[in-house]
Protein backbone atom coordinates (compact mmCIF):
# COMPACT_ATOMS: atom_id res chain seq x y z
CA UNK A 1 0.00 0.00 0.00
CA UNK A 2 1.73 3.39 -1.10
CA UNK A 3 1.65 6.09 1.48
CA UNK A 4 -0.44 8.43 -0.12
CA UNK A 5 -3.46 5.45 -0.10
CA UNK A 6 -2.49 4.95 3.71
CA UNK A 7 -3.16 8.71 4.50
CA UNK A 8 -6.64 8.24 2.46
CA UNK A 9 -7.40 5.50 5.10
CA UNK A 10 -11.16 6.00 6.66
CA UNK A 11 -11.32 2.48 8.77
CA UNK A 12 -8.74 2.40 11.15
CA UNK A 13 -8.66 1.82 14.95
CA UNK A 14 -8.16 5.70 15.79
CA UNK A 15 -10.79 7.22 13.54
CA UNK A 16 -13.05 4.20 15.12
CA UNK A 17 -12.42 5.74 18.45
CA UNK A 18 -12.67 9.24 17.15
CA UNK A 19 -16.24 8.43 15.63
CA UNK A 20 -17.21 6.39 19.06
CA UNK A 21 -16.28 9.47 20.99
CA UNK A 22 -18.24 12.17 18.89
CA UNK A 23 -21.63 9.70 19.28
CA UNK A 24 -20.99 10.26 22.78
CA UNK A 25 -21.77 13.70 22.63
CA UNK A 26 -25.55 13.73 22.25
CA UNK A 27 -25.55 10.94 24.84
CA UNK A 28 -23.26 12.67 27.66
CA UNK A 29 -25.92 16.31 26.82
CA UNK A 30 -29.06 14.04 27.12
CA UNK A 31 -27.92 12.51 30.67
CA UNK A 32 -26.85 15.98 31.82
CA UNK A 33 -29.72 17.75 31.14
CA UNK A 34 -32.66 15.33 30.77
CA UNK A 35 -32.60 12.60 33.86
CA UNK A 36 -29.69 14.20 35.43
CA UNK A 37 -27.89 11.16 35.69
CA UNK A 38 -24.28 12.56 36.40
CA UNK A 39 -22.41 9.56 37.32
CA UNK A 40 -23.17 7.67 34.01
CA UNK A 41 -22.20 11.15 32.36
CA UNK A 42 -19.21 11.04 34.34
CA UNK A 43 -18.79 8.04 32.79
CA UNK A 44 -19.18 8.98 29.22
CA UNK A 45 -16.69 12.01 29.62
CA UNK A 46 -14.54 9.37 31.25
CA UNK A 47 -14.41 7.28 28.41
CA UNK A 48 -14.26 9.71 25.82
CA UNK A 49 -10.95 11.56 27.63
CA UNK A 50 -9.09 7.71 27.86
CA UNK A 51 -10.34 7.08 24.24
CA UNK A 52 -8.65 10.54 23.05
CA UNK A 53 -5.34 9.74 24.60
CA UNK A 54 -5.40 5.68 23.42
CA UNK A 55 -6.40 7.06 19.76
CA UNK A 56 -2.96 8.34 19.85
CA UNK A 57 -0.93 6.26 20.87
CA UNK A 58 -2.51 3.74 18.45
CA UNK A 59 -2.30 5.80 15.52
CA UNK A 60 1.36 6.18 16.27
CA UNK A 61 2.48 2.84 17.30
CA UNK A 62 0.64 1.07 14.43
CA UNK A 63 1.30 3.93 11.93
CA UNK A 64 -2.39 4.46 12.14
CA UNK A 65 -2.48 8.29 11.22
CA UNK A 66 -4.74 9.34 8.60
CA UNK A 67 -5.79 12.81 6.69
CA UNK A 68 -9.54 12.06 8.04
CA UNK A 69 -8.20 11.33 11.86
CA UNK A 70 -6.10 14.77 11.94
CA UNK A 71 -9.60 16.09 11.35
CA UNK A 72 -11.84 14.45 13.27
CA UNK A 73 -9.65 13.90 16.29
CA UNK A 74 -10.08 17.51 16.87
CA UNK A 75 -13.25 18.12 15.98
CA UNK A 76 -14.53 15.56 18.43
CA UNK A 77 -12.27 17.23 21.39
CA UNK A 78 -13.45 20.68 20.66
CA UNK A 79 -17.18 18.82 20.26
CA UNK A 80 -16.76 17.52 23.88
CA UNK A 81 -15.50 20.33 24.86
CA UNK A 82 -18.08 22.66 23.92
CA UNK A 83 -20.71 20.50 24.93
CA UNK A 84 -19.70 20.22 27.99
CA UNK A 85 -19.13 23.95 29.41
CA UNK A 86 -22.72 24.40 27.52
CA UNK A 87 -24.29 21.53 29.72
CA UNK A 88 -22.43 22.55 33.33
CA UNK A 89 -22.96 25.91 32.70
CA UNK A 90 -26.60 25.70 32.85
CA UNK A 91 -26.48 23.31 35.23
CA UNK A 92 -24.32 26.13 37.32
CA UNK A 93 -21.62 24.00 37.74
CA UNK A 94 -18.98 26.31 35.90
CA UNK A 95 -19.22 30.18 35.98
CA UNK A 96 -20.07 32.08 33.00
CA UNK A 97 -16.22 33.42 32.57
CA UNK A 98 -14.60 30.67 32.45
CA UNK A 99 -17.27 29.93 29.33
CA UNK A 100 -16.07 33.28 28.09
CA UNK A 101 -12.35 32.67 28.49
CA UNK A 102 -12.75 29.35 26.42
CA UNK A 103 -14.89 30.65 23.76
CA UNK A 104 -13.11 33.71 23.17
CA UNK A 105 -10.25 31.79 22.32
CA UNK A 106 -11.63 29.73 19.89
CA UNK A 107 -13.23 33.14 18.27
CA UNK A 108 -9.56 34.77 17.57
CA UNK A 109 -8.49 31.24 16.09
CA UNK A 110 -11.41 31.28 13.74
CA UNK A 111 -11.31 34.94 12.74
CA UNK A 112 -8.14 34.10 10.49
CA UNK A 113 -9.53 31.05 8.72
CA UNK A 114 -10.86 33.54 6.05
CA UNK A 115 -7.23 35.28 6.05
CA UNK A 116 -5.60 31.58 5.81
CA UNK A 117 -7.67 30.74 3.04
CA UNK A 118 -7.12 34.00 0.92
CA UNK A 119 -3.75 33.12 0.49
CA UNK A 120 -4.08 28.92 -0.50
CA UNK A 121 -3.78 27.19 3.20
CA UNK A 122 -6.24 25.07 5.09
CA UNK A 123 -6.39 24.80 8.19
CA UNK A 124 -2.86 24.26 10.18
CA UNK A 125 -1.32 21.47 11.98
CA UNK A 126 -2.71 21.02 15.70
CA UNK A 127 0.28 22.16 17.97
CA UNK A 128 1.22 20.11 20.65
CA UNK A 129 -0.03 23.11 23.11
CA UNK A 130 -3.09 22.60 22.20
CA UNK A 131 -3.53 18.96 22.39
CA UNK A 132 -2.21 19.54 26.02
CA UNK A 133 -4.94 22.08 26.84
CA UNK A 134 -7.69 19.83 25.56
CA UNK A 135 -5.79 16.94 27.51
CA UNK A 136 -6.31 19.90 30.24
CA UNK A 137 -10.17 20.58 29.79
CA UNK A 138 -10.76 17.07 29.61
CA UNK A 139 -10.07 16.37 33.19
CA UNK A 140 -10.76 19.76 34.56
CA UNK A 141 -15.08 18.95 33.23
CA UNK A 142 -15.29 15.88 35.23
CA UNK A 143 -13.35 16.74 38.23
CA UNK A 144 -15.43 19.74 38.65
CA UNK A 145 -18.53 18.01 37.95
CA UNK A 146 -17.94 15.65 40.50
CA UNK A 147 -17.21 18.49 42.69
CA UNK A 148 -20.69 20.07 42.65
CA UNK A 149 -22.23 17.33 44.37
CA UNK A 150 -22.02 16.58 48.15
CA UNK A 151 -19.33 14.06 49.05
CA UNK A 152 -15.89 13.37 50.67
CA UNK A 153 -14.49 13.41 47.34
CA UNK A 154 -16.06 16.85 46.47
CA UNK A 155 -13.15 19.22 47.27
CA UNK A 156 -10.70 16.73 46.18
CA UNK A 157 -12.01 17.46 43.10
CA UNK A 158 -12.76 21.34 42.60
CA UNK A 159 -9.24 21.45 43.52
CA UNK A 160 -8.07 18.84 41.14
CA UNK A 161 -10.41 20.39 38.44
CA UNK A 162 -9.51 24.16 38.73
CA UNK A 163 -6.02 23.25 38.64
CA UNK A 164 -6.33 21.54 35.20
CA UNK A 165 -8.87 24.08 33.99
CA UNK A 166 -6.84 26.80 34.47
CA UNK A 167 -4.05 24.99 32.83
CA UNK A 168 -5.77 23.55 30.20
CA UNK A 169 -7.32 27.29 29.78
CA UNK A 170 -3.74 29.00 29.86
CA UNK A 171 -2.10 26.48 27.32
CA UNK A 172 -5.23 26.78 24.84
CA UNK A 173 -4.67 30.52 24.94
CA UNK A 174 -1.18 29.94 24.60
CA UNK A 175 -1.75 27.95 21.52
CA UNK A 176 -4.39 30.10 20.20
CA UNK A 177 -1.47 33.11 20.12
CA UNK A 178 0.92 30.78 18.12
CA UNK A 179 -1.15 29.83 15.93
CA UNK A 180 -2.36 33.59 14.97
CA UNK A 181 2.02 33.93 15.05
CA UNK A 182 1.98 31.21 12.67
CA UNK A 183 -0.57 32.80 10.35
CA UNK A 184 1.26 35.50 10.28
CA UNK A 185 4.54 34.17 9.47
CA UNK A 186 2.66 32.51 6.84
CA UNK A 187 1.10 35.36 4.99
CA UNK A 188 4.52 36.83 4.73
CA UNK A 189 6.15 34.60 3.40
CA UNK A 190 3.45 34.17 0.82
CA UNK A 191 3.37 38.20 0.31
CA UNK A 192 7.62 38.20 -0.51
CA UNK A 193 6.67 35.39 -2.72
CA UNK A 194 4.22 37.16 -4.98
CA UNK A 195 6.36 40.36 -4.93
CA UNK A 196 9.40 38.31 -6.06
CA UNK A 197 7.89 36.34 -8.92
Amino acid sequence: MSETSAEDRIWTVPNLLSFLRLLGVPVFLWLVLGPRADGWAIGVLAVAGFTDWLDGKIARAFNQTSNLGRIIDPAADKLYVFATIFALLLRDVIPWWLVAVILGRELLVASFFPVLRKYGYKALQVHFLGKAAMFNLMYAFPLLFLASHSGWYADIARIAGWSFALWGTGLYWWAGVLYVVQVRQLVNEAKSTAEKG
